[in-house]
């Protein structure tokens, strides 16, 4: 499995972002789609996920309202917006996937620095 990140880079606050990640290697029926986040010093977090099958998502709570998964599955990639950012949300961007039956995330894309000034 191979996951490519794109996007991110320098965005104020109170911009959008949108990150791509392209997945490849295998058809990925019955798979989870997520997205994590490490700002410096801190651990990784969870941000959200989708579901390959029926595009369902689950989103970090504190990140309800301002984020948006979707997966655009002729394409094999999924996608992440980010509205209304603040400087607490730069931090390195990963995408990363699982088999539904999985209970941890196997498979990363390299990390997608995203820094938000004020």
């Amino acid at each position: 499995v191979q996951l490519q990140a794109s996007g991110g880079g320098l965005l104020q606050a109170g911009d959008s972002l949108k990150l791509s990640c392209v997945a490849s290697g295998r058809t990925f029926t019955n798979w989870i789609i997520g997205w994590f986040r490490q700002a410096p010093g801190k651990e990784r977090e969870f941000v959200g996920h989708i579901t390959w099958n029926l595009g369902a998502t689950r989103y970090k709570d504190s990140l309800k309202g301002r984020l948006t998964l979707s997966r655009d599955r002729t394409k094999n990639t999924v996608y992440l917006q980010m509205d209304d950012l603040k400087p607490d949300d730069s931090a390195i961007y990963y995408c990363a996937a699982r088999s539904s039956a999985a209970s941890t995330y196997n498979n990363w894309g390299q990390g997608i620095q995203v820094i938000v000034s004020s």
